[in-house]
């Protein structure tokens, strides 16, 4: 294929998809390549998706696109083996149209992103693997592909690759990431009637509510495990830091199965059927992890830049979000025809400018210290729950007696003076 585009998108997940439909729709010629069968056969799961981000890009979206459930309740579990403390937001509002926030599946989600930039005018090419990136005077100039005559020449290369991110590693963007900046998720979908979920979630009609879970359901790793409610499904999984899950020696499907037959959990999902199983990796390395962003012809975006917030689930967004950006730099050089360094690096102005950049400069440090500190998953948390027990439970003991023993339940093998120092460690870092 020797035609030249004035850019390349790599990878069709939501980020390639924004940047594409951005740039297409502005009237430049855009080519998406993708190695899977279809857009979103790689990331086929069940997940959340954020209405705000999605609407600065094409504004009605919701009234077509393929959404699972808008999503009106959030809910925060603390759980202990075999209790849990509760506390969630419950909002109406968020059931009109264009939502808060939604579940979908991606391979439909995705699927149907992809249509909508075909009708604009992008050019989707899947099942073709991007080998590397086509170098000309320290300039990335195109891509070689594994097909024939392969190789595509364009103004500007958009990575949105993934976590992994071969070809941001091959340019020198970023290192082999180390176990503790990736979590690995296991997720499986669980076949459920809807009037059933809505039942058990006491939810009205078409309604949905998320579930992320704290604590014993890690067995003391970092990490969460959560439960999303689609039409007729329910997601269910997990996700850890691969560094702690290969330390422990704990088998993903392992960790799954622990947390259906929590006593808090299994009634919720009791009766169901299980009918898809992924497992895939999501960068957790956070603000001090990203990569370079930018060279003479290239842009990184999404994971491949390691746009994502685990402390809030969040990652499509800032993908999304990062996609419109870069989209938005190529449209501006194309005006100059200048796609140096020194023009693409307005999408680094944008970025640092952003609640990307922000968000997750305010949980730099977040994940390494409940790393580095086991206490918070393996002592704070069932300490919490038994806490909570204590001022519950009434046995005619005094109220002032409890909260002695709450003290206790907190302090045990420590100081008050340490106990204190790691509250404030951690409240410093996700306040």
């Amino acid at each position: 294929m020797s035609e030249k585009f004035d850019a390349i998108v790599v990878g069709a997940g939501v980020a390639g998809l924004a940047a594409a439909y951005t740039m297409s729709k502005a009237g430049l010629k855009v080519i998406v390549i993708e190695k899977g069968q279809h857009p979103g056969s790689k990331n086929v799961m069940g997940g959340v998706l954020y209405s705000h981000m999605m609407a600065e890009i094409i504004p009605d979206f919701w009234k077509d696109a393929p959404l699972e459930r808008p999503i009106i309740e959030q809910n925060l579990w603390i759980m202990g083996k075999e209790s849990v403390v509760k506390t969630g937001y419950k909002d109406m509002e968020w059931s009109k149209a264009p939502y808060n926030n939604f579940t979908v599946f991606r391979g439909k989600f995705d699927q149907w992103f992809a249509k909508k930039c075909v009708e604009v005018g992008t050019l989707i090419v899947n099942e073709t693997v991007v080998k590397e990136c086509i170098m000309e005077n320290n300039k990335v100039i195109g891509v070689r592909t594994d097909r024939p005559d392969g190789d595509i020449l364009a103004d500007v290369v958009v990575l949105a690759d993934g976590v992994n991110s071969l070809l941001g590693k091959s340019l020198g963007f970023h290192k082999e990431w180390r176990k503790d900046q990736v979590a690995l998720c296991v997720m499986e979908e669980l076949k459920m009637p809807s009037d059933k979920i809505e039942e058990r979630f006491n939810l009205d009609k078409g309604m949905g509510a998320t579930i992320e879970i704290f604590g014993d359901t890690t067995l003391g790793m970092v990490g969460t495990a959560f439960i999303y409610t689609n039409k007729d499904h329910i997601s269910i999984g997990c996700g850890a830091l691969l560094s702690q899950m290969y330390e422990k020696r704990v088998e993903p499907y392992e960790l799954l199965e622990y947390i259906k037959n929590h006593p808090m959990v299994k009634p919720l999902i009791a009766g169901s059927q299980p009918c898809e199983y992924y497992a895939h990796l999501i960068p957790e390395g956070g603000y001090k992890s990203i990569p370079k962003l930018v060279d003479d012809g290239v842009i990184v975006i999404g994971d491949a830049a390691q746009f994502v917030n685990g402390i809030h689930r969040e990652g499509s967004n800032m993908g999304m979000t990062s996609g419109r950006f870069a989209a938005e730099t190529i449209i501006r050089a194309k005006g100059t025809s200048d796609f140096t360094k020194s023009t693409l690096s307005n999408y680094e102005d944008l970025i640092k400018e952003s609640y990307i950049t922000k968000d997750l400069k305010k949980y730099k440090n977040a994940s390494s210290t409940m790393e580095n500190n086991g206490a918070y998953f393996n002592h704070y948390m069932p300490a919490l729950n038994k806490s909570v027990s204590e001022m519950l439970t009434v046995d005619g003991e005094s109220k002032s007696k409890k909260q002695k023993l709450i003290v206790k339940h907190m302090t045990k093998g420590r100081s008050m003076f340490t106990a204190a120092l790691d509250i404030f460690k951690m409240l410093k870092e996700v306040k």
